[in-house]
């Protein structure tokens, strides 16, 4: 297939605000794939090219200025390839090798080509195909059951692979697709509640257990080999040799379980998450000293824990996916938390089972008071959604919060001159039109934070305007605020009050920030004073 024909899909997809046309278009164009394309297309489409990182930033992509081509030749093959070199290029001369080699690709493509690729390289081609449009979209084009797909990609984590398998070997190998021991699956996540009682009042029947501020994993176990994998599906079992040997001890011969590794002081008292955070190290990059307790040492991409310190981390297994050749996933709740009593031990996450907000609210405030962040409350009978954020889930913490993610960030004056300072904050737009503004701060900025905010952000730069810098939208970042109130000033209605930086979420994805809706939940209930009045906050 030429490039073209992709590039017209994309933007096409991008111009319309329909999911149902979103999908129609998708399926469309998979039907017209040669079987070698669908991997390098599908994952094109989702935003991101199969690579992975390809290691070509804004600097480089700025630099390159061809001329481009007047008629398309360019195959999705074509690009592929030229993306994995790329990708191999490393080394001393690597950086003029790959700018020789992305002049040629430009040059041989069209000028919607070109913009295409060089989105693509940016982080920006973000055409409203997200994972739950392609799935549908896969499941169209293939003349299967969308429910198929989503499930097949959920337990596998890899849409583009899912396609392959459902037009290579159709629903038969889609079923065939389940949970696999030492492969992971994407987490189940939990949305906000503003207190125990509405999140008991949304789950019924629920465990109570404490919230702990540290680094999702999930840890599987067959025999005598353990692996151990992020949030994000990376591999760092060879950073955790001591939550290693814990899982081997446990009286079981398969496991696949979610945990929370956390930093423990001496005193047995959880240490801050920019402690903990700070074992979690980026290559070929250093964190600032400590700041201010509620920020985080900044880290910025997906952490990996230094063995030297691990005697000081400890996982604490809060939910159990397979036990001994069963698989758990569709289980309920309270079917996986008696396999997880089983085989944990004293490293299960503290809790109750209850469906009493009084109750709920008084391991809300034991979590408090051994120094944790607050409670998660789940449906007990609520089966295990991987990937997706159900209400079945909810976080209740005494300060509320959003994960929001940065678009922009603004020079600074005064004291702050030099340094890039007032963010301008994103919500993710769930129907997938990328991210919706709701507020700048630059409250709770420390100056170690503000000197890496700087320096990272200029590296995510894509345009500069008078005194505003804006980013490709990479980085998450956690917000505490006062409330919201409704805003003509940004385009989602909505704004936020008094927000203020409290970290950064090295360990979290833009595709996981809280969405448009969910800071609109924030909003008064007509007639409420609070937040209704006065400025509109920046």
């Amino acid at each position: 297939m030429l490039l073209a024909e992709l590039a017209d899909t994309s933007r096409a997809v991008a111009a319309t605000a329909a999911r149902s046309t979103k999908i129609a278009l998708l399926a469309d164009l998979l039907t017209r794939l040669e079987p070698d394309e669908v991997v390098p297309a599908v994952a094109l489409l989702a935003g991101a090219a199969r690579q992975g990182r390809i290691g070509v930033g804004w600097a480089t992509v700025r630099d390159v200025d061809v001329v481009p081509a007047t008629a398309p030749v360019l195959t999705v093959g074509d690009l592929d390839a030229a993306l994995e070199e790329l990708t191999v290029l490393t080394g001393q001369g690597s950086a003029g090798a790959r700018r020789a080699r992305l002049s040629a690709l430009l040059a041989a493509a069209t000028e919607t080509e070109a913009e295409l690729i060089r989105r693509l390289l940016l982080g920006e081609l973000r055409q409203g195909a997200l994972a739950g449009v392609m799935a549908d979209a896969i499941a169209r084009a293939a003349s299967l059951p969308a429910a198929a797909v989503r499930r097949a990609a959920m337990l596998t984590g890899d849409l583009a692979a899912v396609a392959a398998v459902a037009f290579a070997e159709g629903e038969a190998g889609l079923g065939a697709i389940g949970l696999r021991v030492l492969r992971p699956v994407l987490p189940m996540l939990a949305s906000t509640a503003a207190d125990v009682g509405e999140a008991i009042e949304g789950c019924g029947m629920s465990s109570v257990e404490w919230k702990l501020d540290g680094a999702r994993v999930q840890v599987h176990r067959a025999d005598a080999e353990v692996r151990i994998f992020t949030r994000n599906l990376n591999d760092i079992t060879d950073r955790l040799p001591g939550v290693a040997a814990i899982v081997r001890s446990m009286p079981a011969n398969s496991l696949i379980l979610d945990a929370e590794v956390i930093g423990v002081r001496l005193d047995e008292r959880p240490e801050l998450f920019q402690s903990t955070m700070s074992r979690f190290s980026r290559q070929a990059a250093e964190s600032p000293v400590d700041g201010q307790p509620d920020v985080e040492q900044p880290v910025v991409e997906e952490p990996v824990v230094e063995p030297v310190v691990d005697t000081e981390l400890r996982a604490w297994f809060f939910d159990c996916l397979h036990l001994d050749g069963r698989d758990l996933i569709d289980e309920t709740l309270v079917e996986r938390l008696a396999a997880l009593e089983r085989v944990v031990g004293r490293w299960r996450i503290p809790g109750t089972v209850t469906d009493d907000p009084v109750v709920g609210a008084a391991v809300l405030d034991e979590a408090l008071a051994a120094g944790h962040e607050g409670v998660m409350v789940k449906a007990v009978g609520s089966r295990y959604e991987a990937g997706r954020r159900g209400k079945s889930w909810r976080k209740v913490k005494p300060v509320r919060t959003f994960d929001l993610v940065v678009l922009a960030a603004e020079w600074g004056h005064g004291r702050r001159r030099g340094w890039l300072s007032n963010l301008h904050l994103g919500a993710r737009d769930p129907r997938g039109e990328g991210f919706v503004m709701v507020g700048k701060t630059f409250k709770g900025l420390t100056d170690a934070l503000l000197t890496w905010q700087t320096e990272r952000l200029r590296e995510l730069a894509v345009e500069e305007r008078g005194i505003t810098v804006f980013v490709r939208p990479e980085l998450v970042v956690e917000i505490a605020l006062d409330g919201v109130q409704v805003s003509p000033r940004y385009a989602g209605g909505v704004a936020l009050r008094f927000a203020r930086v409290r970290r950064y979420r090295p360990d979290k994805e833009p595709s996981e920030a809280d969405t448009i809706d969910d800071v609109r939940a924030l909003l008064p209930a007509p007639g409420e004073a609070a937040g209704t009045s006065g400025p509109d906050p920046v």
